[in-house]
């Protein structure tokens, strides 16, 4: 029967200690942390540049659909004025732009849905890493 001295180092360490077997751990463990978040800060920054660009489009249709919607409303209300009272067209043309606008308004936000304020990616490797954290021989 052979004996295993407490000075002996442990199959397969070679000659660290556990202090240093720890310490390195420690350290891959920080690394890999570090490299989660700059990940997760990419993704952040991908999809906040999405919103962005949304947001720049409904801003700069917003100013040209007003513009349009002025003029085209003025120019339809004196139109019908020509065969109706211009109260009743005025009325006509706020209902047609009423519809316009709640069309608009459901198509930027199933747009805006669209945007995902979570890093997918960065969930996904932490889960693995989590995963392998509990079973690191699978």
């Amino acid at each position: 029967m052979t004996s295993i001295s407490p000075q002996s180092p442990t199959p397969g360490t070679g000659d660290r200690s556990v202090g240093e077997l720890l310490s390195a751990v420690t350290s891959d463990v920080q690394q890999l942390f570090r490299q989660e978040v700059e990940l997760a800060k990419a993704e952040v920054r991908v999809e906040a540049t999405k919103a962005g660009k949304a947001a720049g489009m409904y801003g700069g249709a917003g100013f040209a659909g007003y513009m349009v919607a002025l003029f085209a409303s003025l120019a339809a209300m004196f139109g019908l004025a020509n065969v109706m009272d211009t109260g009743w067209a005025a009325l006509i043309i706020t209902a047609l732009w009423a519809v316009i606008g709640a069309v608009l308004f459901m198509k930027g936000r199933s747009r805006m849905r669209e945007v995902s304020p979570k890093p997918e990616q960065t969930v996904e490797t932490l889960k693995e890493d989590a995963q392998w954290a509990r079973h690191p021989t699978r």
